[in-house]
């Protein structure tokens, strides 16, 4: 059971750092799906749903203010993927210390 919270912090590390470089949060994402039989029925579950959602609406969030920069606000719809990813790692990785589902 240490070793799915140790993956989960590390998935939730990961997260983390893609704020300043992209390649880790793919690299989360692939070890959520590799282990994500192993946290069935676990606690766990829960984050790595949460972690795979977060990605992936992430990722959604990411390329629609790309697209949209060129008329303006694709700028602003960044700055909120942004903190809302922030927000998620952080209620995610304050959930997992607790010992608690997200």
């Amino acid at each position: 059971m240490q070793a799915l919270k140790n993956v989960t912090l590390v998935v939730y590390g990961l997260q983390a750092l893609s704020f300043f470089f992209g390649g880790p949060a793919l690299v989360g994402l692939i070890i959520n799906y590799v282990k994500r039989d192993d946290a069935r029925g676990t606690v766990y579950e829960s984050h790595f749903n949460w972690q795979i959602r977060s990605f992936w609406w992430g990722l959604l969030w990411f390329v629609v203010g790309c697209v949209l920069v060129i008329v303006g606000v694709g700028l602003i719809i960044l700055f909120a993927a942004w903190v809302w990813m922030i927000y998620r790692v952080v209620k995610g990785w304050l959930k997992l210390i607790e010992g608690k589902p997200v």
